[in-house]
């Protein structure tokens, strides 16, 4: 039974879980109450100025930082899984024009999961391996239909170069700059884990059945769909795109709260300060306006932040990453509807790592619910009904 609160008799209701455990870790903290995020106690911030996405994939599956030599060859074998098989090709093709790009990837880690001829070996060395094809090979998916439905030649995977700068130049034909993709490169970091969010968690809900990873990896990408959790990015951008000057931050946030909305990108379950990645995309946001020369956007960006923190500060509701990951991948050149596709090009490394954590020490997830519905009820024959 669960707990029940006292003299009611009823079971006490978590709504969205809030503090519940459901596992020890050492893959991830979030401190909401001093806005600090580490990775195997490695900060963000350091991670974000010094680390690269693939030395940060390897930490979060290895619980340590590779020496160089360990580094380049988990790169060089990131790189020689990029390609995707023909077959998954044509099935993109296939796939309607309109189709959200986040469901083409979901379609897509079925398909490579029954393709793959490690899917049904639960060995963590397997799984590693299926850990690594799927890190390489889905940028290559966004990239690719991406480009098909825009009737566009699909631009193959180059091994000579690491994953942030292949993911833009498979994107848009071109070979990014090297600051361009290290403001990618960045992104993906900060995206990387981010401890038991929705999509971990699902994640951690199908591999407590013991599947295949590849299933714990589709249940987690269908949590990205959202727009209170992948999908906020995407919503985010679009609100700010509708503000015509800075003048008018403070009218939207008054008339959005007014109405009882949400200021897309404001607040977090977890931290009651300033996420850490905010403020370093923040950053990023404003060098990316004066390169790209679309200032307005980041004025209009700063302007919402400074009127949303004035009215929702002293609750605790700030900025979180993806209010700044949206005018980031924006200046990028990236469509907004990529926005969720491309934080799973980043998740997968730590969607793998939590799993591959829980399968040490497994048990299947069975949380209770508590009933209230009628327990008398009589059945009454198809012809006797009204």
């Amino acid at each position: 039974m669960g707990s029940l609160d006292d003299g009611t008799g009823r079971p006490r209701i978590h709504k969205g879980l809030d503090d519940v455990y459901v596992k020890e870790t050492r893959i991830c903290l979030v401190d909401g109450v001093k806005g600090r995020l580490l990775y195997y106690g490695y900060d963000i911030r350091d991670l974000a100025k010094f680390s690269t996405f693939e030395e940060t994939a390897y930490l979060l599956w290895h619980g340590r930082l590779p020496n160089r030599e360990a580094l380049a060859a988990f790169t060089a074998e990131l790189a020689a899984n990029r390609p995707i098989p023909k077959e998954l090709v044509a099935l993109l093709k296939d796939l309607p024009k309109n189709t959200a790009p986040i469901d083409a990837v979901r379609t897509a880690v079925s398909a490579l999961g029954a393709l793959d001829p490690d899917l049904n070996d639960p060995s963590r060395t397997a799984n590693l391996r299926k850990a690594l094809r799927l890190t390489a090979k889905i940028p290559t998916v966004v990239a690719a239909f991406h480009r098909i439905r825009n009737a566009q030649r699909v631009v193959k995977p180059n091994g000579k170069y690491p994953t942030a700068t292949d993911y833009l130049r498979m994107l848009t034909g071109k070979k990014p700059d090297k600051r361009t993709a290290r403001i990618m490169d960045v992104a993906l970091i900060l995206h990387a884990d981010h401890s038991m969010n929705a999509g971990s968690f699902a994640a951690t809900v199908a591999a407590s059945t013991l599947p295949d990873l590849y299933s714990c990896i589709v249940a987690a990408i269908a949590t990205l769909k959202g727009p209170l959790h992948g999908g906020a990015n995407e919503t985010a951008i679009k609100a700010l795109l509708g503000i015509e000057s800075p003048e008018r931050a403070g009218e939207f946030v008054h008339d959005t709260l007014a109405a009882g909305n949400k200021v897309w990108g404001f607040g977090h379950r977890v931290y009651k300060t300033w996420d850490p990645r905010a403020i370093i995309l923040r950053d990023v946001a404003k060098e990316l306006s004066g390169r790209t020369g679309n200032e307005k956007l980041f004025a209009v960006a700063r302007a919402v932040e400074e009127a949303g923190v004035a009215e929702l500060g002293p609750k605790g509701i700030y900025p979180n990453v993806d209010y700044y990951a949206g005018v980031v991948y924006y200046l990028l050149g990236l469509a907004p509807d990529l926005f969720p596709a491309t934080f799973a090009v980043a998740r997968i490394s730590g969607w793998v790592a939590q799993v591959l954590e829980y399968w040490e020490d497994n048990r299947i997830m069975r949380p209770l619910d508590y009933y209230v519905g009628p327990k008398e009820a009589v059945y009454v024959p198809l012809d006797q009904r009204t």
